[in-house]
């Protein structure tokens, strides 16, 4: 009889182990498989994210994710062909696709100061966007977020396009400035002055933030998502605000985290994530605000690269997930 109730423990045992593997594969098999498409590279500033997966908060919103490292552009156009359900994206990527008719919808503002910096040598004396007036300052391109903080902070300061002598100098900021070829160069607030202050050289920075608001890289989804499936949506931003808000309460452990994701990262790219920190830092998390996306229309208008508004701006982004 003993034997019998120790035989009947050890399958109610069994079965109990079968029914949890069974459960957690079902979990598994429900969990919705996406690609993110990010930055062209992996990095530290993709803090948020990394820390989301690590945690499993993209997991426990239902999602199983893979980082898609491509240019924002492709990340636009597969959105918008409903390919790729969300996407990291400037809002001035987002206007200019509206404007094509193309149906992507920023739901979540993840920078929230415009990250676009005009860096020069202390010795060249530029300190305020007046005084770039008449210099030689290196673009990466004139296309894209930096072109575009370039132009919102000479329309923001007065000046014109032509009172500038401006260049297509590549992705060579740092070499550029360091050669002399440009007196000051634009880039990013979390790139060249990081390079530049790790070399030593006394800079000045002039942040876009600080003189014009424009709507920086966010979350964008398609109108199909928001009629077909709102709950992903919701699920989605929300996990991305855990990581974000765990990032900035901890980013020792977040850059630790990235560590797992970006190939070779070592404690000299702290500086990165640093510099990225205050960039994403508000009272309420992922909100973006009106003004600021006319604004940035004004400034894409203004440059030619807009030939008329969009239509009403309020169908071109939603605090609906953010709020929630």
């Amino acid at each position: 009889m003993r034997k019998k109730i120790c035989i009947l423990i050890l399958l109610f045992g069994a079965l109990l182990l079968l029914g949890a593997c069974q459960a957690d594969e079902a979990a598994e098999a429900e969990l919705v498989e996406i690609q993110l498409p990010m930055g062209y590279i992996a990095d530290p500033q993709f803090a948020p994210f990394y820390v989301a997966q690590e945690r499993g908060y993209f997991a426990e919103a239902g999602f199983a994710v893979t980082f898609e490292y491509i240019f924002e552009t492709e990340g636009v156009a597969l959105v918008g062909a409903n390919e790729r359900p969300f996407a990291i994206v400037s809002g001035d990527q987002v206007l200019l696709a509206r404007a094509q008719g193309v149906p992507v919808v920023y739901v979540m503002e993840w920078f929230q100061k415009f990250p676009i910096v005009v860096v020069s040598k202390a010795e060249t004396g530029i300190e305020t966007p007046g005084e770039l007036n008449g210099r030689t300052v290196g673009l990466p391109g004139f296309f894209g977020a930096s072109y575009v903080g370039y132009l919102g902070l000479l329309s923001a300061s007065g000046l014109q396009p032509e009172d500038v002598n401006a260049s297509d100098i590549g992705f060579n900021q740092v070499e550029s400035l360091l050669a002399d070829q440009s007196e000051a160069v634009v880039g990013y607030a979390n790139n060249e002055p990081v390079q530049l202050a790790a070399r030593g050289v006394p800079i000045n920075v002039i942040p876009v933030a600080d003189y014009i608001d424009l709507v920086a890289n966010g979350i964008i989804t398609n109108e199909t998502m928001l009629a077909e499936n709102p709950e992903q949506v919701a699920r989605f931003v929300g996990a991305v605000l855990r990581g974000l808000a765990d990032t900035l309460a901890d980013p020792d452990a977040a850059f630790a985290i990235s560590q797992n994701y970006v190939d070779g990262l070592e404690d000299g790219r702290k500086p990165v994530l640093e510099a990225s920190l205050p960039l994403w830092q508000a009272e309420t998390l992922g909100l973006s605000d009106l003004a600021s996306w006319e604004t940035t229309q004004q400034v894409l208008l203004a440059a030619g690269l807009l030939d008329e508004p969009v239509g009403e701006l309020t169908a071109v982004f939603t605090n609906e997930f953010v709020e929630k």
